[in-house]
């Protein structure tokens, strides 16, 4: 089914066998040997892989299943897929297993005789060796890139992947008019409601000296002008009307030291804010911190 080779799926050469483990976040690349005998032999690696539960698959095994069976793969005999997934369900319901698609239209599997899921995504599996190298390469290019192409490079494809709209960065040109907003943005809520959040945002490291010192920032500016953000509205086109911002981002590309965290916690706890959101990237930090 991964090569093409049974019905109601799409041919797949050497090439796009390599480009399809690729979707599926794995680093196997086809040596050119007989496609079956290769694909089942990287198939086998992977449900040789630890179960996350009993009476689950592995986890890289199900996603493979889950990119697999996208329905945008699917044949013109076969439009819903229907046709693929009772082809899929034969092997599986052999080892005890069915797949099914869910109502967001993502493939997931289940073991008929207890009913547990197979999680297509773990959040907390170790790092491949490729996704190590990546990590390196990213904070690399953190430790060089500028303000705004932190910006513009790294976090606005992160937030318009994560579903926000109308995102808006001002610029260094135009900041002082911007009380201190880097980025500004809105999330529509599944009730429809619509969430304003503004960005502050640090390329450097962020600590709690009493003095800002070279390319560091002082938490505690940080802070202030987070409250000034917060405190002063930004006009939405889209609706015509002036809005304050309900949420606020401190991201940082650079350290984030742990004198720093604790002095932004303590005083967020002090004033009981929630719409403060800590954020950073790096080496040395965890990667989010709510408060």
């Amino acid at each position: 089914m991964v090569i093409g080779d049974a019905e109601h799926f799409p041919y797949r050469s050497s090439s796009y066998i390599t480009q399809f483990f690729e979707e599926c976040d794995l680093d196997f690349v086809h040596d050119g040997s007989t496609r079956w005998a290769w694909t089942a032999e990287r198939l086998t690696e992977l449900l040789q892989q630890p179960q996350p539960a009993a009476y689950t698959l592995p986890d890289r095994f199900v996603h493979v299943l889950r990119v697999l069976m996208h329905r945008s793969d699917a044949e013109a005999d076969d439009p819903d897929r229907s046709l693929a997934l009772e082809a899929l369900n034969k092997p599986l319901s052999r080892e005890g297993y069915e797949a099914f698609y869910g109502e967001d239209d993502l493939l997931y599997v289940r073991h008929t005789g207890t009913k547990t899921i197979s999680a297509a995504v773990n959040p907390h599996r170790p790092f491949t060796p490729k996704e190590i190298e990546r990590r390196e390469q990213l904070i690399g290019y953190l430790e060089r890139c500028s303000e705004d192409e932190l910006i513009e490079e790294v976090l606005l494809p992160l937030f318009r992947q994560l579903g926000f709209h109308r995102i808006t960065a001002a610029g260094h040109k135009d900041k002082a008019l911007e009380y201190g907003k880097d980025v500004w943005m809105r999330y529509v809520l599944p009730t429809q409601h619509v969430l304003y959040f503004g960005v502050q945002v640090k390329k450097g490291k962020l600590d709690s000296a009493g003095i800002t010192k070279g390319s560091n920032s002082n938490i505690a500016e940080i802070h202030n002008q987070v409250l000034m953000m917060l405190g002063h509205e930004i006009f939405d086109p889209e609706t015509n009307r002036r809005v304050l911002v309900d949420h606020a981002f401190i991201v940082a590309g650079g350290e984030i030291t742990k004198q720093a965290k604790n002095w932004l916690g303590e005083k967020l706890d002090a004033t009981k804010r929630s719409q403060i959101l800590f954020n950073g990237s790096g080496r040395y930090c965890e990667p989010l911190h709510h408060y």
